[in-house]
């Protein structure tokens, strides 16, 4: 095969791949929640969950959003009672966000009712499709810590 073919085949793929993963990820976050929250509050949740208590600006490199924009996000998460945020033991300058009991327990709601449908959805596969899906799994998380 010729290199523009492999070139435009790969362009046609991650074009493709690129959609449809947003795509389910969006309907597993449209099935997961029920309570009034963006995109934006949940994946700096998920972030909060996964690091534990991330400084604001950890938090903003993580999201790769400007520092006053996770502000802002991290204030409505207050403010639904989710997280919290407290000074840092070591430098009280620095404020480091974590998850309330209620934030746990929306973040483990959440990601059980995405899992869930995602799990309803791979049921309507034949055996060899989720064989399939499951061999593509290793290599797409390879693709994401190849970008760490």
């Amino acid at each position: 095969m010729k290199a523009s073919t492999v070139s435009r085949d790969t362009n046609e793929l991650a074009a493709r791949l690129r959609l449809v993963m947003a795509r389910l990820v969006r309907r597993a976050r449209q099935e997961a929640t029920t309570m009034e929250t963006t995109p934006s509050m949940l994946s700096a949740l998920s972030i909060v969950a996964n690091l534990g208590s991330p400084t604001l600006g950890e938090l903003a490199a993580a999201e790769r959003v400007t520092p006053p924009t996770v502000t802002k996000i991290v204030a409505r998460l207050e403010d639904a009672g989710l997280v919290a945020r407290e000074q840092d033991a070591g430098d009280r300058r620095i404020a480091r966000v974590r998850l309330t009991d209620e934030g746990r327990r929306f973040v483990e709601r959440t990601r059980s009712r995405a899992s869930a449908y995602m799990a309803k959805r791979l049921r309507t596969l034949s055996d060899e499709e989720r064989e399939v899906l499951a061999a593509a799994v290793p290599v797409l998380e390879r693709l994401l810590e190849e970008e760490r």
